[in-house]
């Protein structure tokens, strides 16, 4: 089954197509579908909370800005994690390389302490757990939260960041599934 938004223009309207918003309806599982076929690369995001390392799994990070340096994801409005991160105002990102499927899944998880067994250090600026082993580490100030309909979508002002394994492939999250960077 396929879904499409009608191309036809009505010549009467001003600046293109005359269609609202809530009129569109878009299937959730095909959105999932076709969505899926665009590959993403897999980060951590973690703080200290009351001195504790909380973190998540995230599947939507991407670059902003170079001037000032930002640098922003996506969030569940659901997650039981990101108001704790969100409340210390600072977070580390940890870029997945592709043998750490199992971290991404553990940080993905509602499991109680997701760095249990899990080595970290904290970043030099804002002390946030940046994870060990990962490709790239990148410290950040919250810099603002907008709406994202279901999902909240968050800036960071970067303020540190570094290559640590310029080897590794990313981990990257594909049709519902982890996959791996070939170079060719």
């Amino acid at each position: 089954m396929t879904q499409a938004v009608s191309d036809e223009i009505d010549p009467s309207s001003e600046g293109g197509a005359d269609l609202e918003a809530d009129s569109i309806e878009i299937d959730p599982t095909l959105f999932r579908k076709v969505l899926g076929h665009y590959p993403t690369g897999v980060v951590v995001v973690a703080s200290l909370h009351e001195d504790k390392p909380v973190g998540l799994a995230i599947g939507s990070f991407f670059s902003v800005s170079l001037e000032p340096p930002l640098v922003g994801f996506c969030v569940a409005r659901t997650s039981s994690s990101w108001p704790k991160i969100e409340a210390t105002g600072r977070f580390g990102i940890t870029v997945l390389a592709d043998d750490q499927q199992e971290t991404s899944g553990r940080f993905a998880s509602s499991v109680g302490d997701k760095f249990e067994g899990e080595h970290w250090v904290p970043a030099p600026v804002t002390g946030s757990p940046l994870i060990q082993n990962g490709i790239d580490h990148i410290d950040c100030e919250l810099y603002s939260v907008q709406d994202g309909g279901d999902h909240l979508i968050v800036l960071g002002r970067v303020r540190y960041l570094d290559v640590h394994r310029p080897d590794a492939g990313p981990l990257l999250f594909f049709r519902g599934g982890y996959g791996r960077h070939v170079s060719l």
